[in-house]
């Protein structure tokens, strides 16, 4: 039955209508064959516009059919004939002459050579060079700054977030109320570290002192720690204005020693508690309470009746040690301008003098009158003058400029003068003897001087290669040391007068030297740099000892008549006294002076008698007693302080010498005057 329903079906339709979609025809049997017409399909929709798939075949690949003459089937069902290939002859003139949109490639799915448009070879090419395939993209677009490059000192809100904001996660509540749940029933167990088992040395022995020890009460006798002041003005970040120190009160606490500051830090203003920066001294402050409230005893102690005067040292009163000058007794005029030298004669009736003026003066020590003068240079200030030591010649050294001379002033008597004219002359022999072997430039150049300086009794000069600041006799009175400064090797030179001759002991000194003496008794020679003072051997030309003052720059030192001790002279205002026989350290350090020390000199008479001259226009005169006992040390007294001089454009007291055997004491100042001290 259900065959036949499609023949009532096509009797409804006539065969030859043109409504029927088949025809009915004899096979070569004469049994009907139905051929059904071709559909067509009828869109009428707006995909019209959409590519005509022709091969219906799907995804299936192409090689399926490699062995069919046909590549598939159309929407029709109808077989797609396989395009013929042409020749290798069609091939070439295919490849040679391209039509547009070739690329070579055979599309999958109809088999046909692949044509693509302008557009697609266009967008091929871009990505072949590794460029974006989109036309009119910028890779570096302009920097939108979605903030300002301004940096802001504060924010513009501070406020804390407000609570109402938060919201509680229901989730993470969940989950905190299951791990709480499990860790009650014990599923959940929290981790414990193992413990640590000590690997003991049974060789080993142990023993705890606090084993059997009993709880002690409060000792009534106990003290709490005292607490810390509370911070006062000085200590704020905004002090007054009248707690600030000014330029001068700064200057003065930089350059002031650390142990010498009344406190470690200075009081600063600050606009803002932001902008105070960190103590550098912070640590060591704590470290030092700390060290503070663990060694310093904090009990209650009775207190000891003891008379305070009773601990201090005993020492012998100011009267017990005179004789020691007091009072100004003579002042010598006639200098213009500051006096920088000045030296007492061997036999102790003349003085000399030197200043910024020039001139070389002689006075009689006791008047103060002046026996005699002369003029040496009109440029150049006198340095230094120094007479030569002994009684058997008249013979003084000054020091102007490069220029060292020798003068044999007409004050004493013919005999003696002629004697000391001749020890000035006995040198030019043996300088013409010995200049042909010498090798190399001479260290100094000894000459007569000139007829108008030889006429005014200056009869021999030697030129230096640097100023010479210093001067300094051998106690025979042959040998001589000058001290240049400015000078590098030629710093330190030894001159020997009876030859005309002069040595530079050293090529290279460790420092800028100062001052240069000979030893009183023995062959040693000393020299001065700004921080320490070396001792050489004149006889092994060796280094004996290194001297260490602790000074910032030494200004002048002198050695004691019996050379076991010695005294330094500094411009950081301290004076220092050396046991040479106990350590290269100062044995003491005094400090009595506002402004630098220029000038310190023992009584070389065998008083014990020392003295220093300062800047601050005063002079210190010191009771200094050496004994021979090596177990007793040195009783060092101050006993007089001299003031008489003027401070001029900052100085005092350039230079003193003591009397040769009495307790006089001269000084000259930078107001132009001397003065004698008795």
């Amino acid at each position: 039955m259900a065959s036949r329903e499609p023949s009532k079906k096509r009797k409804a339709v006539t065969r030859d209508s043109p409504e029927a979609n088949e025809a009915v025809l004899r096979d070569a049997n004469g049994n009907p064959r139905y051929v059904y017409r071709d559909i067509d399909p009828v869109y009428d929709s707006d995909d019209s516009d959409a590519p005509q798939t022709t091969n219906t075949i799907g995804n299936i690949p192409l090689s399926f059919y490699d062995s069919y003459p046909h590549i598939g089937y159309d929407i029709n069902g109808k077989r797609i004939a396989r395009p013929a290939k042409g020749e290798a002859l069609d091939a070439l003139l295919d490849s040679i002459d391209i039509p547009k949109g070739w690329t070579g490639l055979t599309d999958p799915n109809t088999g046909k050579p692949l044509e693509l448009s302008e557009q697609e070879l266009d967008v091929l090419k871009r990505i072949q060079m590794n460029e974006v395939p989109e036309e009119g993209y910028d890779p570096y677009p302009a920097t939108v700054e979605y903030f300002t490059s301004k940096t802001e000192t504060m924010p513009l809100s501070a406020a804390p977030e407000p609570k109402r904001r938060f919201v509680p996660s229901k989730h993470e509540a969940k989950r905190v109320m299951k791990i709480v749940r499990a860790i009650r029933v014990g599923r959940i167990l929290p981790y414990k570290p193992p413990p640590e088992e000590d690997e003991e040395d049974l060789d080993v022995k142990r023993y705890d002192i606090w084993a059997n020890e009993a709880s002690r009460p409060d000792h009534p006798m106990n003290v709490p720690a005292p607490k810390l002041p509370p911070p006062g003005y000085e200590e704020s970040y905004h002090p007054p204005p009248e707690y600030l120190p000014d330029l001068q009160e700064k200057e003065a606490w930089e350059e002031a020693d650390e142990e010498d500051k009344e406190r470690e830090y200075l009081p600063t203003d600050y606009s803002s508690l932001r902008k105070v920066p960190g103590y550098d001294g912070f640590i060591k402050e704590k470290f030092e309470r700390c060290l503070d409230l663990y060694l310093a005893p904090r009990i209650r102690r009775s207190k000891l009746n003891i008379d305070p005067e009773s601990l201090l040292p005993k020492l012998p009163s100011p009267d017990e040690l005179r004789p020691f000058p007091t009072t100004c007794a003579t002042i010598f005029h006639g200098h213009e301008g500051r006096v920088r030298s000045l030296a007492v004669d061997p036999s102790g009736v003349w003085l000399a003098s030197g200043g910024d003026d020039g001139t070389i003066r002689v006075w009689e020590l006791l008047t103060g009158r002046q026996l005699w003068h002369v003029k040496v240079s009109s440029d150049e200030a006198i340095n230094a003058v120094r007479w030569r030591p002994g009684t058997d010649a008249v013979i003084l050294s000054a020091a102007a400029g490069e220029n060292l001379y020798f003068l044999v002033p007409p004050i004493p008597s013919l005999e003696l003068e002629g004697h000391s004219r001749s020890l000035v002359d006995a040198g030019f022999g043996y300088a013409t003897s010995t200049s042909s072997s010498a090798k190399g430039p001479p260290q100094a150049q000894w000459s007569r001087t000139s007829t108008q300086l030889s006429d005014t009794s200056i009869l021999l000069k030697a030129h230096l290669r640097s100023t010479v600041k210093v001067i300094s006799w051998h106690r025979r009175g042959d040998y001589l040391a000058t001290v240049s400064p400015s000078g590098q090797t030629s710093a330190v030179a030894i001159h020997t007068l009876s030859k005309h001759l002069t040595q530079q002991p050293f090529r290279r000194l460790k420092g800028l030297p100062q001052s240069a003496q000979f030893h009183p008794s023995k062959p040693i020679f000393f020299v001065a740099t700004q921080r320490t003072i070396r001792s050489y051997d004149l006889a092994k030309q060796e280094l004996l000892k290194i001297i260490q003052p602790g000074a910032r720059w030494i200004s002048s030192f002198d050695v004691h008549p019996l050379g076991d001790n010695l005294i330094v002279g500094s411009y950081d205002k301290r004076l220092l006294w050396h046991d040479l026989d106990l350590s290269n350290r100062p044995y003491k350090t005094l400090r009595y002076h506002k402004k630098a020390i220029r000038q310190v000199k023992f009584h070389a008479g065998g008083l014990p008698l020392f003295a220093d001259a300062s800047d601050d226009g005063s002079l210190q005169v010191f009771h200094g007693k050496v004994v021979g006992d090596m177990m007793e040390n040195a009783t060092i007294v101050p006993v007089k302080v001299l003031r008489g001089h003027r401070v001029v454009k900052e100085l005092g007291v350039l230079d003193l010498d003591w009397h040769p055997r009495e307790p006089w004491m001269v000084s000259a100042g930078a107001d132009g005057t001397c003065r004698l001290w008795m």
